[in-house]
């Protein structure tokens, strides 16, 4: 756990494509976090839309960013066109080596495999690419939130504000994680159990495996790319 005293420099990365609840849900969280100074970087300093149109901006440039000691990657489709950045790969290395916590929402893993920091480490994403993390090198963990040393990964969307509960308790205590959460009246009753491949029904996650196809195929050639040029030799897996 940080001193209680010391300031925290908390940032997430923004892009083009986001899944905007893999960032705003852990924002709910992170920007209350006491003690913390809590900011949005982008490539610029432009607005980018969402997978879905919803209109985000950031607070300043990857340039213009202190070190920071809490780093959020998350995910979406706009993953895709980050996994061969060189300057939003290097400004997460250099980043996630100085920071005391690294938090990957969703497939905001696979931004992390490019860069080459997920070899040898316990981690989860959304289901959909679950089975590509071992071409980055990582040790697949099918559970919605996976702590593995300074890392935190949350398996998806939803996901990304229980992890961030957990990263808050990591960093300030668990008091200050149940304040936060109940600040947020987060207490889940959802209407169906359909929230995993385990649980949804045989129909319904058809037409989920469907309605990604494209981009798991995309992602995955993407990834068997990305462990050539890592040196990871592992046979790509057969889509879930």
């Amino acid at each position: 756990m940080i001193p209680h005293g010391a300031h925290l420099q908390i940032g997430s990365l923004l892009f083009e494509g986001i899944d905007q609840i893999d960032l705003t849900g852990p924002f709910e969280v992170l920007s209350r976090i006491p003690n913390a100074t809590y900011r949005i970087y982008g490539k610029t300093a432009a607005p980018v839309r969402d997978l879905k149109g919803l209109r985000l901006t950031p607070d300043a440039s990857l340039a213009d960013a202190p070190p920071l000691d809490v780093l959020h990657v998350p995910g979406g489709y706009g993953q895709e066109a980050l996994m061969d950045d060189a300057e939003v790969l290097g400004w997460i290395r250099r980043q996630a080596a100085g920071a005391c916590s690294i938090f990957s929402v969703c497939t905001g893993a696979l931004i992390c495999g490019a860069a080459g920091l997920l070899k040898g480490r316990r981690a989860t994403t959304h289901w959909s690419a679950f089975h590509l993390l071992p071409l980055f090198g990582a040790i697949p963990v099918d559970e919605r939130v996976v702590v593995d040393g300074a890392w935190i990964f949350a398996a998806g969307v939803t996901a990304g504000i229980d992890g961030a509960l957990r990263l808050a308790a990591e960093l300030r205590g668990d008091e200050v994680a149940q304040a936060i959460q109940l600040h947020m009246v987060y207490a889940p009753e959802p209407p169906f159990n359909s929230g995993t491949p385990e649980t949804a029904p045989a129909v319904i996650l058809e037409q989920a495996r469907r309605s990604v196809r494209a981009i798991t195929a995309q992602r995955e050639q993407t990834a068997q790319r990305v462990a050539a040029k890592l040196g990871i030799a592992v046979p790509a897996a057969g889509a879930e």
